[in-house]
């Protein structure tokens, strides 16, 4: 199986798309091809996560999500320059404004009384690494993380805001100091529901919080934060928010913000079988948020 997936990949790479290759195409080397898959899988500079050579060391879930996405740019259901920009982007090397990013620059925080979401910060990165650490924080994950994989995921947050305007926050509880992260992510591999055929134009609205922040509401209270972030400066129209089904604590947050159940599918960085393979869909327009905290 992974001999075949890498096979795959490097036949996408090396032989179909730069056969493929259009004169309007930003790139048309093998290499140029892979840094853009990568980096938008990666959310971040490939290497920064994965040792070269990529084939040999990506995990097969970065396989499968990076090969996904080159074969949405041979099916037209990926723009191929957007994804291009969006890795200068994450590089610090695009010169004007990213693909995806809203007209209005991100602030520093959020504030909803003793709730704050904000940027990260390097301090965040050990608090971070704990709460990825906790088996009962991620148990509804494939597998605790451990600090370096933690780093990755935080540094990637952090450029995200950059790049797309927006992304997970740092939640922070006044007097108590970093307690998780909630915030959107704009989706930028292929999943197999309605509106995400197209790597990028959707986003996931989610949360991770510590134990010593459960049973309290901060979850519902940072979701709503970050969701009056997203429909407003940002402007969108709607995001979706998906977990396992044995995710009971994360399914009743999405009722309490108005969520529309919305079927469910088989998560695709799970194998056949996996316990977690089973997943819940919901979505959530700005008309249907507006309403909800109206109380129309």
């Amino acid at each position: 199986m992974p001999e075949a997936a890498r096979g795959r990949w490097r036949d996408l790479v090396e032989r179909r798309l730069p056969e493929a290759a259009r004169a309007d195409w930003p790139v048309h080397r093998d290499h140029c091809f892979a840094r853009i898959l990568l980096d938008n899988t990666c959310n971040g500079p490939w290497r920064e996560s994965v040792r070269a050579p990529a084939w040999a060391n990506l995990s097969l879930d970065q396989l499968g999500a990076a090969t996904d996405l080159g074969e949405a740019v041979l099916a037209g259901r990926a723009d191929l320059d957007g994804l291009n920009r969006r890795s200068l982007a994450l590089r610090g090397k695009l010169r004007g404004v990213p693909p995806f990013a809203p007209m209005v620059s991100p602030p520093e925080c959020l504030r909803d009384g003793d709730l704050v979401l904000r940027r990260w910060r390097a301090a965040d990165e050990d608090a971070f690494a704990a709460l990825n650490a906790d088996p009962d924080v991620m148990r509804c994950f494939p597998a605790t993380k451990d600090a370096a994989a933690s780093r990755v995921e935080a540094r990637a947050f952090q450029r995200r805001f950059a790049v797309d305007g927006y992304g997970p926050w740092a939640v922070e509880i006044s007097g108590e100091g970093f307690v998780g992260v909630a915030g959107g992510a704009r989706v930028m591999r292929v999943m197999p529901f309605a509106g995400c055929e197209r790597p990028g134009e959707s986003v996931e609205i989610g949360w991770r919080l510590a134990r010593s922040a459960w049973g309290r509401g901060i979850a519902t209270r940072a979701a709503r934060l970050a969701l009056s972030d997203l429909f407003g400066r940002c402007g969108l129209s709607a995001v979706v928010a998906f977990t396992a089904e044995a995710n009971g604590p994360s399914l009743r947050v999405m009722h309490r913000l108005g969520m529309r159940a919305s079927g469910g599918f088989a998560h695709p960085a799970l194998p056949p079988g996996h316990p977690l393979e089973a997943h819940l869909l919901y979505r959530l327009s700005a008309d249907e948020f507006e309403s909800e905290r109206s109380g129309a």
